[in-house]
């Protein structure tokens, strides 16, 4: 029998490598089930740009974006994910998960599942509610395209002033991005600064720092969150 753990389901590719170092301290001795909503399909050559295209954001549809196994990133939109997502969770309950995470922000309708099925964006955005008040609040986003989403849902939720700015988690040079969109936030008066991505990760957290404000990982929280909830889950599952 394996041993209960937290399915992680990635919109992109698993396995993740970027996530692997972060994850494993929070887990609390979780086994991590890992799959990725896009592992069925393939992004080489004619059949890479049939994948892209069927998987793109409808028109005026705010874009999701994520990792692939070889490191470069994806543009997708909802509707082509959540048949993909149903399936990647269903592969986490297969393999043992008592609970399962989606490790994206952005905002999707429930999955069905036999067990519990967390949502990272609420996980993320309450525990920044709880911790900032009415403090006025900067979030980091991947894409300039997301940023009008991004500032109404995060205004729609939190008290404070919001202010968005975008840097890509899957840049090169991610890191020094997301240190200069943080400084911005905090010229900005910004008093706490949110990574609102899974791709962004603690070395990007730490360079964000520099900014003087607290930084928020948006991985650390709906993953802590999540393994809490798996702990609970399996110690009652039949």
């Amino acid at each position: 029998m394996r041993t209960p753990g937290l399915g992680m389901v990635t919109i992109g590719q698993a396995p993740r490598a970027d996530l692997a170092a972060d994850v494993e301290p929070w887990l609390g001795g979780l086994t991590r089930y890992e799959h990725g909503a896009l592992d069925e399909d393939v992004f080489d050559g004619e059949r890479g740009e049939a994948a892209r295209s069927a998987l793109a954001p409808d028109p005026g549809e705010p874009p999701l974006v994520s990792r692939l196994r070889d490191g470069t990133s994806v543009l997708l939109g909802h509707r082509a994910l959540a048949p993909r997502m149903r399936d990647a969770v269903a592969r986490c309950e297969q393999d043992g998960a008592a609970a399962t995470l989606l490790l994206c922000t952005g905002n999707f309708s429930p999955v069905p599942a036999r067990r519990p099925v967390l949502y990272a964006e609420p996980l993320v955005q309450h525990g920044v509610r709880a911790l900032a008040g009415e403090d006025p609040v900067g979030i980091v986003c991947p894409l300039p395209a997301q940023r009008e989403d991004v500032e109404r849902r995060w205004s729609g939720l939190l008290p404070g002033p919001v202010r968005v700015e975008p840097s890509d988690p899957y840049a090169p040079d991610a890191p020094a991005r997301a240190a200069a969109a943080a400084r911005r936030l905090a010229e900005a008066g910004s008093r706490w600064v949110v990574l609102d991505c899974i791709g962004y990760t603690e070395t990007m957290r730490r360079a964000a720092d520099t900014a003087g404000r607290p930084v928020l990982l948006a991985r650390a929280l709906a993953i802590r969150l999540a393994a809490e909830a798996a702990h609970a889950a399996a110690a009652v599952a039949p």
